[in-house]
């Protein structure tokens, strides 16, 4: 089942220059990609538990307790720079 895929608008979304002969072999590339990706869609089968991990690990959860956070003065008394009850940071774009 031949895929068919638009590559030079694909390259142009991608922002790519791509020759007459890249298009033609990612074309390729891409079809046999696309094509074996929809021959393992068609797969029967149950997925198997033991599949997803070989270990057997579990997620392990702490008890969700609520305790005292750091009051506002605290927090910004460990800053290197605070005013008005804010962090001051450099500004993340130099104009």
């Amino acid at each position: 089942m031949p895929v068919d895929v638009d590559i030079a608008y694909v390259a142009r979304l991608a922002r790519l220059e791509l020759s007459d002969d890249e298009l033609e072999t990612y074309r390729a590339q891409l079809g046999v990609i696309l094509e074996h990706a929809a021959r393992v869609q068609d797969l029967e089968g149950d997925p198997h538990v033991e599949a997803t991990h070989t270990l057997g690990l579990e997620n392990v959860f702490r008890d969700d307790v609520v305790t005292a956070s750091l009051s506002r003065d605290e927090v910004l008394a460990a800053a290197p720079e605070a005013r008005d009850g804010y962090f001051v940071a450099p500004p993340a774009l130099e104009t």
